[in-house]
């Protein structure tokens, strides 16, 4: 269940009579951060569902008819960023849910990196989603690129001018701190209750809380049995950062991008089919108790209602000492969501995009 707490903005922002539960000035930094981590792991969901960004038009709107029930029956978060055109709030409109029962996520994306664009991009997925705020908003990449006008395009993408003699991915040179700079301004403007990182790693992090006046409070990133990056997790969860794994089943999200091939597959390799007919489960439901054990929030897509509700059975049962070390096993530190290589095959030329080493 939730926590009984109301949900303040980042406690470093928040109001005296929430600060006090959270940043006792006789508790140690560490300490203040655990606290703010126990509260904010309450607050948000652990199991979430992220509408796929790459419905058509003809089919988007039944889909976000069956995310809006998932969303009032199992408090699902309903996810948001420009590329995914999630601009409905239709769970609120037809009365399924009240808005303070839905954590909704909104990102910000690559062009609106400078400090001026930061509160325009948020006030636009505010917009697009007719609400007042967002639980969380999230820097999507490390990186900017060139900005685009919400006139001349929108969503952006990520090739700057598809029109142009050769069109390409084009970088700016916008650092990390300017824009955090900016989004911390959104949680003291109330347009963003948390605000986080996606697609970082340790040294980022660190460096980021050598100058955030509002450390992240979430970092997304990719992590399924293939890619499980236990240090991250670890440093995570001693500095207060709750983690968020996106593609929990792995390859097939990839599949259909060619990005991944169905050998690649979590679902069907013979450890996890194992330990799910032990627990008369379902591959999916192992993958994602996993996971969820793991003390990550996990974000797994689908339009199949009977899926959703399967899928939001992972609590009933718990995998064992034998289990996780088995899956511990599988580790290879495969990424399939990696702009050093999708990069290379937009445009003509090309971009050489790498954000991990």
């Amino acid at each position: 269940a939730r926590s009984a707490l109301p949900p303040p903005a980042h406690p470093y922002l928040c109001r005296p009579s929430h600060k006090a539960r959270f940043f006792s000035p006789h508790l140690i930094p560490q300490k203040r951060e655990l606290l703010y981590l126990s509260w904010l792991l309450r607050r948000m969901p652990t199991y979430t569902y992220e509408v796929p960004h790459r419905m058509r038009e003809s089919a988007r709107a039944p889909c976000t008819a069956q995310t809006s029930a998932s969303a009032a029956r199992f408090m699902a978060t309903l996810s948001h960023s420009p590329s995914y055109r999630l601009e409905r709030r239709r769970a609120i409109d037809e009365g399924l849910v009240r808005r303070e029962e839905l954590w909704v996520t909104s990102k910000l994306w690559n062009t609106y990196h400078s400090a001026e664009h930061v509160e325009m991009a948020c006030r636009k997925s505010l917009s697009d989603l007719q609400l007042d705020y967002v639980d969380l908003y999230l820097v999507h990449f490390p990186f900017a690129t060139r900005y685009v006008p919400f006139e001349a395009r929108y969503p952006p993408e990520w090739i700057y001018d598809p029109d142009a003699p050769v069109p390409q991915l084009e970088l700016v040179p916008v650092p990390l701190h300017e824009t955090w700079r900016a989004m911390e301004a959104l949680v003291g403007k109330g347009l963003a209750r948390n605000i986080g990182m996606c697609n970082v790693g340790c040294q980022t992090l660190r460096d980021m809380m050598t100058y955030a006046a509002i450390p992240p409070a979430v970092l997304q990133v990719e992590l399924h049995v293939y890619n499980q990056q236990p240090n991250l997790l670890r440093f995570c969860r001693e500095n207060g950062i709750v983690v968020t794994g996106f593609s929990p089943l792995g390859a097939p999200s990839y599949f259909e991008l060619g990005m991944a091939t169905q050998s690649e597959s979590a679902l069907d390799n013979a450890v996890i089919q194992r330990i799910a007919d032990k627990h008369g489960k379902t591959p999916a439901q192992v993958l994602l108790a996993w996971g969820v054990q793991r003390g990550c929030a996990v974000i797994p897509k689908s339009t199949v209602e009977a899926r959703i509700r399967e899928n939001l059975n992972v609590c009933s049962f718990t995998l064992d000492e034998a289990d996780l070390k088995d899956i511990a096993d599988l580790d290879q530190g495969r990424r399939f969501n990696d702009p050093a290589e999708f990069a290379q095959g937009m445009g003509p030329l090309g971009t050489f995009l790498p954000i991990y080493d």
